[in-house]
């Protein structure tokens, strides 16, 4: 059962968020409205080393501890709908990583209607590449739109024989751009916060005119065989809860382990809420990136 938390939470995004992208109409307006440059917030500036990259026009934050320097990094990608900015939630999440001694990169997309994710996959796959290179051990996270970026970046590696990560883990991962899964129309009235309608006008800016069945933009159908370690976190009001249980018996078939933590109740991106739930799931996470000598 959901906690007071939780509900509370769930009510207000019903109330005051979910009609904001209800239609394609309201979709493009939300995407149309003016972006800000996204930095890191001052607070973790205080707390943590944060050094800037610029690759292909593109800003990507590296954040560590100020002493020592890790061997074990994590690659996060933010979610919003391929259209909204890094949000202090998702900065909360990465600084929580930093201080269980883990160097976590955050890549600053750029984002719908401006950008596509042909712009997205050039940048963060030459990231990674980076990244794979100096590090030890690496992990690939994202939530949302940022779930599906992180499954289809592995994907790309995979598929053209590249050294995978460690460890995948996706929070409420957008599956599929179309949302054509037959047991979603039942979920939709479920979520609190998140529509069809708006999405799939939001997924066709991000698919700039491409097919969006392509496993860059819905890994759900791409290569499924050879993932690394994979968690998945997902609410039972999530609208993206029933591809998330189709991805894990593909994977299955595939011959991969999904492990699907499933959250009753819970609302999309659960971890990154501030509800109990939320506040186990992001300790849970957090663990399961941190090999123990980044502890020590």
């Amino acid at each position: 059962m959901a906690s007071l938390r939780m509900k509370i939470v769930s009510a207000y995004l019903r109330i005051a968020v979910k009609p904001t992208m209800s239609t394609a109409a309201k979709a493009r307006e939300a995407m149309e409205e003016p972006k800000t440059t996204s930095v890191v917030p001052r607070v973790l500036r205080r707390t943590h080393a944060v050094n800037t990259a610029r690759i292909g026009g593109f800003t990507s934050y590296r954040l560590q501890p100020r002493t020592g320097a890790p061997t074990h990094a994590v690659l996060y990608l933010h979610g919003g709908a391929y259209s909204g900015e890094i949000a202090p939630q998702h900065w909360d999440l990465v600084s929580a990583m930093v201080s269980a001694g883990l160097r976590v990169d955050v890549p600053i997309y750029g984002l719908t209607p401006q950008f596509t994710y042909r712009d997205a996959y050039e940048f963060i796959v030459t990231l990674y590449t980076r990244l794979r290179a100096e590090a030890d051990s690496v992990a690939v996270m994202g939530d949302s739109s940022g779930g599906a970026l992180a499954l289809g970046l592995v994907q790309h590696i995979l598929d053209h024989g590249g050294r995978p990560p460690e460890r995948l883990v996706l929070i409420s991962p957008w599956l599929d751009l179309t949302l054509t899964n037959p047991d979603i129309a039942d979920m939709e009235s479920r979520d609190p916060w998140l529509t069809r309608a708006g999405l799939i006008e939001a997924g066709r800016a991000w698919a700039g005119g491409d097919d969006p069945t392509v496993s860059a933009l819905s890994p759900i159908n791409g290569t499924l065989a050879g993932l690394p370690a994979t968690e998945v976190y997902i609410g039972t009001h999530d609208i993206f809860h029933p591809d998330t249980l189709e991805l894990r018996d593909r994977a299955a078939r595939a011959g991969s382990d999904v492990q699907v933590i499933e959250c009753a109740g819970a609302v999309h991106v659960y971890p990154l809420v501030p509800a109990p739930e939320g506040r186990k799931a992001r300790a849970a996470i957090v663990a399961s990136v941190t090999p123990d000598n980044a502890r020590d």
